[in-house]
């Protein structure tokens, strides 16, 4: 392995390993448009809102293991630049148990926990019926999802970020295929839907192994006393747990947003689910960019080089910037064009276009959050980025409390502003220190 120094980190290799990302993971959120879109072409405003309960209480119940992919980046890389290729070896093999343990875990308690879910969820019984016929299909995923979790982080550490374009596009291509195929021409709603996920992932799994089998296959890369290595083992567990309790909370916060929403009825739980999917795809575009953060922050930490540090830091941000003034242009001028691509229901159509200004400025607004989240999962400053999301999360409570009794839904997206801006500033704080301490 060739680890390269600080004066190579410029704008040509942060696009070479942002741009695969990008675009991998922009296809995420536009499955989740495109099983919206499909289930939109019902004209049932119930059964787009259960499309909606029933992916975000999966997507939060896996993103709650995302700590899987994101320990992984930070710390590969670091192992990466410091030369040390065995503890690189060993992190794949124990992202890989971690990810199947984690995965049949939530399939043994799945009876407890999405009946919880569903039970908070205030959604009407309609969408809570039509919801759990979603759940109980999907959720035999899990190990599958969590798994590929920690493959991604560990290409991504080593910048091999075109093997994560080519497992994402299979997947999410085989899902879509699926998806039209089960609902379309079988008639199966949103069962069909659940059947393409599942089936979807499981090969995506598939492929995400075969593309690491130069390791998998190499000589004694399952090493036990290396992947045992207590000091090691707690290390992973003290990154993973801090980023675990952040995900954790950034995922009730989105939760929260869907389900408090449904209070104000179905049209207005539908018209939030659509510009959620834009916002997803915003986040995941810009997720390109903190990866690359992640990887060249890591390794320029585990090399112990301020310089690269700080050029990772600027050049992934500024080109993260350039994106998000894309977007919101975007927004501007088609935000409506796109809302109606999503449903044919003339009242969704309606009263989603009250939110569209909200979808417009996010973007630029959720910057810093995005690209800092990058910087100290890269630097593995772990217990920063977990008290600074505690404070932003108990700042976005109370702005719930403040604004949704007088503002209704308006007040819900006001809440959600202030929850990127505090973790933005948060975390700025505290950028000083983690740069002087490399």
């Amino acid at each position: 392995m060739t680890v390269l120094d600080s004066k190579d980190i410029n704008s040509q290799r942060i696009l070479r390993i942002a741009l695969p990302i990008l675009l991998s993971n922009a296809t995420i959120p536009i499955l989740g448009a495109v099983d919206t879109g499909v289930i939109g072409q019902l004209g049932d405003p119930a059964a787009i809102g259960a499309v909606g309960i029933g992916a975000i209480i999966i997507s939060a119940i896996y993103w709650i293991f995302g700590f899987l992919r994101m320990g992984t980046v930070g710390l590969t890389s670091q192992a990466y630049g410091a030369k040390d290729f065995s503890e690189v070896d060993a992190l794949l093999g124990r992202c890989l148990i971690v990810g199947f343990s984690a995965g049949l875990l939530i399939i043994l308690i799945q009876s407890i926990a999405f009946r919880l879910a569903l039970n908070l969820s205030p959604a009407s019984e309609e969408v809570e019926l039509f919801a759990s016929k979603y759940i109980e299909i999907r959720i035999f995923s899990a190990p599958a999802a969590i798994a590929l979790f920690g493959i991604t982080g560990w290409l991504i550490a080593l910048e091999r970020t075109k093997s994560i374009l080519l497992v994402q596009l299979f997947m999410n291509g085989l899902n879509v295929i699926l998806d039209i195929l089960l609902v379309n021409y079988f008639e199966l709603g949103i069962q069909g839907v659940a059947y393409a996920s599942l089936v979807a992932e499981w090969c995506g799994l598939m492929l995400g192994l075969y593309l690491c089998r130069d390791r998998l296959m190499a000589k004694g890369f399952f090493n036990f006393l290396q992947i045992s290595n207590k000091k090691r083992l707690i290390n992973m567990v003290n990154v993973n747990f801090d980023i675990l309790i952040r995900s954790l909370l950034l995922q009730i916060a989105i939760i929260s947003f869907l389900f408090i929403g449904s209070d104000f009825g179905d049209l207005a739980l539908a018209s939030n689910q659509i510009l959620l999917q834009f916002i997803h795809i915003v986040s995941y575009a810009l997720d390109g960019f903190a990866h690359a953060a992640e990887t060249l922050v890591g390794q320029s930490v585990g090399s112990r080089d301020r310089k690269g540090f700080r050029q990772a830091a600027i050049l992934t941000t500024i080109w993260a910037g350039l994106i998000c003034i894309i977007f919101v242009m975007f927004f501007l001028i088609f935000g409506g064009h796109l809302v109606d691509l999503m449903t044919v229901s003339p009242e969704v159509r309606l009263e989603a276009r009250k939110y569209l200004p909200y979808l417009s400025i996010l973007p630029l607004i959720g910057l810093f959050s995005y690209m800092l989240d990058g910087i100290f999962i890269g630097a593995t400053r772990t217990r920063d980025m977990r008290n600074m999301m505690f404070i932003s999360f108990l700042g976005y409570i109370l702005a719930l409390i403040l604004l949704v009794p007088s503002f209704g839904n308006h007040g819900l997206w006001f809440g959600l502003i202030v929850l990127y801006i505090l973790r933005a500033v948060t975390l700025l704080i505290k950028y000083p220190a983690l740069e002087a301490s490399i």
